[in-house]
């Protein structure tokens, strides 16, 4: 108890939560059998961070940010409007599919927010778009770019339990598109009574050839990607190490907007934010290890699988402690600290180790548009003006709608591992 105290109590204080995480991890240790106890803490944090796939991460960070600044958005958000534009609610749908487009750069929630905030919210608030709408609309959409690989979550939990990273990618292409789905089938079912503005003249062949040809090298780096990983060719860490190659060459000889003193910058904030995380990983080190002393995992899962023994059930529950624990905390240190305690769980009901990690991720990353810290509610909230409990409203039915995703993919096991067993991820 002292340890889960500690921890609460730092993080009401506001300290940050890898340093929170490394409080409550040694408070734990002293509490097992005295300052003695210690001595176990640097070792944890080397091999926390000694797993050669989260080389992935920075690769991949470093690739989002450079394809982001050579102007791809633009390109790819013009895509989107002459495939869907023409539709009623058109700059609303185009923020859905270029969210799609989006994902295979970024495999970022919140560089999608913050990317299409600055951009898309003012163009569909000129449009006649209520702002607070526009807001809502671009961070349901937000979250397709860590579900649709590459994404950062999924390395990180391929990583710690030892499963199959391309599998884990191969799985997130249906459920990211079939939000996309839903999404613009909630923005078509609320057209008319949110007011949205009529369909625009739907774009001809020649001005799609056009638009699709001034985007494709954008569309080839989620090609490569995928491709090497899901044909075999490459690991992921190789693959985000061609990602960053290829992203070079496109904005140092192609579009020829990338300077050296832009690369500097992007190099910066490529290390802050993989240092803000790997600070997250390597202080859960500890924690992990005092609550394996303690029986934590064991003891959860005998608490759980006592209040009841139907596999579903279980899958519910689960599901729901993500999505609340989501609301108020950090989705990685969530990622880190529960899922080496509920897995074996998820195990022991017979759920695939993939589909047991699409089901986590699909809810932490319904977890970043949820009040009261949604990290995509706060980056729009801040990037648009927009106050955030008037996007957390407008966000309702999308919320809603995602949240039946996430529970179909989770009961129907079939959809959640065609691709994985299509590509001989799984059996």
């Amino acid at each position: 108890m002292i340890v889960a105290a500690v921890f609460i109590g730092l993080i009401l204080l506001g300290m940050p939560i890898g340093f929170a995480i490394g409080a409550a991890g040694v408070v734990g240790l002293i509490d097992m059998g005295g300052a003695q106890f210690l001595a176990v803490g640097p070792s944890r944090i080397f091999n926390g961070l000694n797993i050669f796939p989260f080389l992935a991460m920075p690769f991949f960070i470093l690739a989002g940010e450079i394809m982001n600044h050579t102007g791809i958005t633009d390109r790819l958000v013009k895509l989107a409007q002459v495939l869907v534009g023409h539709l009623r609610g058109g700059l609303a749908h185009t923020n859905m599919l270029a969210s799609v487009f989006f994902a295979g750069l970024t495999g970022s929630a919140t560089a999608d927010a913050a990317a299409f905030g600055r951009t898309l919210v003012p163009a569909m608030v000129k449009e006649g778009y209520r702002r607070d709408y526009a807001c809502a609309v671009t961070a349901a959409g937000s979250i397709i770019g860590p579900t649709i690989p590459p994404s950062g979550l999924m390395v990180v939990y391929g990583s710690l339990m030892g499963v199959s990273i391309g599998g884990l990618f191969a799985a997130g292409i249906l459920p990211g598109l079939v939000i996309c789905a839903v999404c613009m089938a909630v923005i078509a079912f609320g057209a008319a009574r949110n007011d949205l503005p009529k369909a625009v003249r739907r774009a001809n062949l020649k001005e799609i050839r056009q638009v699709f040809l001034s985007s494709i090298t954008a569309l080839l780096m989620p090609v490569i990607i995928l491709g090497g990983i899901l044909g075999g060719i490459v690991t992921p860490t190789e693959a985000a190490s061609i990602a960053v190659a290829y992203a070079l060459f496109i904005g140092a000889f192609v579009y020829r907007t990338l300077t050296l003193s832009a690369l500097y910058r992007m190099l910066v904030r490529t290390a802050r934010i993989t240092g803000v995380i790997f600070v997250i990983i390597a202080f859960a080190g500890i924690l992990g290890w005092w609550m394996s002393f303690e029986r934590v995992p064991q003891l959860l899962a005998e608490t759980i699988l006592g209040l009841a023994d139907s596999r579903a059930v279980v899958i519910a529950i689960i599901i729901c402690l993500l999505l609340v624990v989501g609301m108020v905390m950090d989705i990685t240190a969530i990622l880190i600290i529960l899922a080496p305690v509920l897995v074996p769980l998820t195990a022991q009901v017979g759920l695939e180790p993939i589909h047991a990690g699409i089901v986590f991720v699909l809810a932490l990353n319904i977890s970043l548009m949820t009040p009261p810290v949604g990290a995509c509610l706060f980056v729009l909230s801040s990037v648009t003006g927009e106050k955030l409990e008037r996007i957390a409203v407008k966000l309702a039915p999308f919320l809603i709608a995602e949240v039946g995703v996430l529970f179909v993919f989770a009961f129907w096991e079939g959809a959640a591992m065609l691709l994985p067993r299509a590509f001989g991820f799984a059996q």
